[in-house]
């Protein structure tokens, strides 16, 4: 049969999340329906993202078409079941070596549809591969997905994998500030929450309270210049309610002057130019048990933020699949070197819609949490934040267990393409 768009290839790039595997699903979905309409015939998986193409590794996704058994435990699996990378394609104005094997393996597979799900930095990756082929006038439509926990993409209310994040980043700081609680001695405990240029993770930390739970007494976001002198004081006055102190910070606090609380001097760069960290909670607590005398701990949060499926927001698992859905629409109507995007209808009832714009839009730009969403003092949230983040965590998931461990779904069928 001759397809319309020819064959298809779907890729994950970044950090993986709860949710980027329903993302998947839904690009399944939507070409198992366009594949009924003669518009796209196989679907094939990259190993690795852009990197393992650019191997030649791939596998055949569209033997999950239709087998509904085994998309809803994809849907359900944590972390990139194709794989992924943090790969910078170079300049696509260049006729890179990089390049001429991407568009050797496309042709090779007869693939015209390229998806790629991912943040900032995959998103790079879209607008490269779309830019190259406009100027070497291949025929190809190239449509991103997008995907971070940290929620930092722009023109999209939110981004599939957030919402999960921030159920589990709720649920473990209301049961973290719960076990601080137990005891009478004059205690401080610092949790480090994912977000390294913004503080969307982190403000999820203040929404326990929306079941009666106690939230920690202090939250610092990346946005707002931190100090240890705003810090000792927010400190004396949280001891004249109680004795037992939980501040939640994010991993990219940094003073005045830019430099990162918890930035390692002896750490380099990733691929895209980012700083890595080593760790605002323990240079905290070691500064506030300088100051006060007082029993201190660090508390990382560290990958269960982005990879604990069995406490996933079922919102976020749903949208998660239809917007991988909603790509594969947007593409067969003729969209190329895109990104799919969350509108929001209402906060009550909660509803939203998709769009699609150019992918130069979200790629490597930042999105930052607003001020309307953090508090005056700058040290918690605000009733708006609330509005924002509830509908988006709303909803638990049902994994398929076996022996008392969640069932996920594994690719062991990868080969190179000849």
């Amino acid at each position: 049969m001759d397809f319309k768009f020819g064959n298809a290839i779907v890729g994950q790039s970044g950090g993986p999340t709860s949710a980027i595997n329903a993302t998947l699903s839904g690009v399944i979905r939507g070409c198992a329906e366009a594949n009924a309409r003669g518009e796209i015939g196989t679907l094939y998986g990259m190993k690795n993202g852009i990197q393992g193409f650019i191997e030649g590794y791939v596998t055949d996704l569209s033997v999950l078409y239709g087998d509904e058994e085994e998309l809803s435990k994809l849907e359900n699996t944590p972390a990139s079941a194709l794989g992924s990378c943090r790969k910078k394609l170079p300049d696509p104005e260049t006729d890179h070596e990089i390049y001429t094997a991407i568009f050797d393996y496309l042709k090779k597979l007869d693939i015209r549809c390229f998806f790629y799900i991912g943040g900032n930095d995959s998103m790079d990756t879209v607008d490269k591969i779309h830019r190259y082929a406009k100027r070497k006038g291949i025929d190809i439509l190239v449509m991103g997905v997008p995907k971070t926990i940290d929620n930092d993409l722009p023109i999209t209310d939110h981004t599939p994998g957030y919402g999960s994040a921030a159920k589990f980043i709720a649920n473990t700081v209301s049961e973290i500030v719960a076990d601080c609680a137990v005891y009478s001695v004059p205690a401080v405990t610092v949790v480090e929450i994912m977000g390294r240029d913004t503080g969307w993770l982190t403000a999820a930390a203040g929404l326990p309270t929306a079941a009666g739970n106690p939230a920690p007494d202090l939250i610092y976001f990346p946005e707002k210049a931190f100090s240890y002198e705003k810090l000792f004081a927010d400190i004396e006055n949280a001891f004249r309610k109680h004795n037992n102190i939980v501040i939640a910070v994010s991993e990219g606090i940094e003073f005045e002057d830019g430099s990162l609380v918890g930035e390692d001097p002896n750490a380099g760069l990733d691929a895209f130019g980012h700083k890595q960290l080593s760790g605002a909670c323990k240079v905290l607590a070691s500064a506030i048990k300088g100051k006060f005398g007082c029993k201190t701990r660090g508390i990382e949060l560290n990958l269960p933020q982005r990879c604990a499926a069995h406490i996933a927001s079922l919102t976020d698992i749903k949208e998660s699949v239809a917007i991988g859905s909603a790509a594969v629409a947007s593409l067969c109507a003729g969209n190329s070197g895109c990104v799919v995007a969350f509108n929001r209808n209402s906060d009550k009832p909660y509803s939203v819609s998709f769009s699609t714009h150019p992918s130069p839009m979200l790629a490597n730009k930042i999105k930052y949490l607003p001020d309307n969403y953090i508090n005056a003092e700058e040290n918690g949230i605000t009733e708006e934040f609330y509005d924002y983040a509830l509908p988006l965590i709303e909803g638990e998931t049902s994994p398929v267990y076996k022996n008392g461990i969640a069932v996920h779904y594994i690719f062991d069928n990868f080969f190179k393409v000849d």
